[in-house]
């Protein structure tokens, strides 16, 4: 079963998320509040992809994606960044801190949340056969 971190601030935001996500498929759901905790819950439990909020109190979303990508593994873990107030450039600044896509929140649509997760996902699980 695949494990998904989803690190938002907002427990509205997360619930919504995570239900839709329920929705979409089976998955182990792991929640975090901040980017601190984002850190520790990756190391800890090694999750499949991330659910990242960008703007959260304590470490953002942007400090905890570049040091969860300095880890063994960051280089294993596909990231989704999460942003309400998206500006001009977050969508490519996020991209270059190591962000594998990114959605605007609220998240509506399921269909695009499992077209990124499908995506990612098989993305990510292609790397690690090679690797093996």
């Amino acid at each position: 079963m695949k494990k998904i971190l989803v690190v938002e601030d907002n427990e509205d935001n997360r619930r919504i998320l995570v239900y839709r996500l329920r929705k979409i498929g089976e998955f182990e759901i792991i929640e975090a509040q901040n980017g601190v905790e984002a850190i520790e819950m990756t190391e800890r439990h090694i999750p499949d992809l991330i659910f990242m909020d960008l703007k959260m109190p304590v470490m953002d979303g942007w400090e905890a994606t570049k040091r969860i990508r300095q880890t063994d593994v960051g280089s294993r873990v596909a990231i989704i960044a999460l942003t309400a107030q998206a500006m001009a450039g977050d969508e490519q600044k996020a991209l270059a801190i190591g962000c594998d896509d990114y959605l605007a929140k609220p998240v509506v649509d399921p269909e695009l949340v499992r077209t990124k997760l499908e995506r990612l996902l098989n993305k990510y699980e292609a790397s690690e056969a090679v690797l093996h």
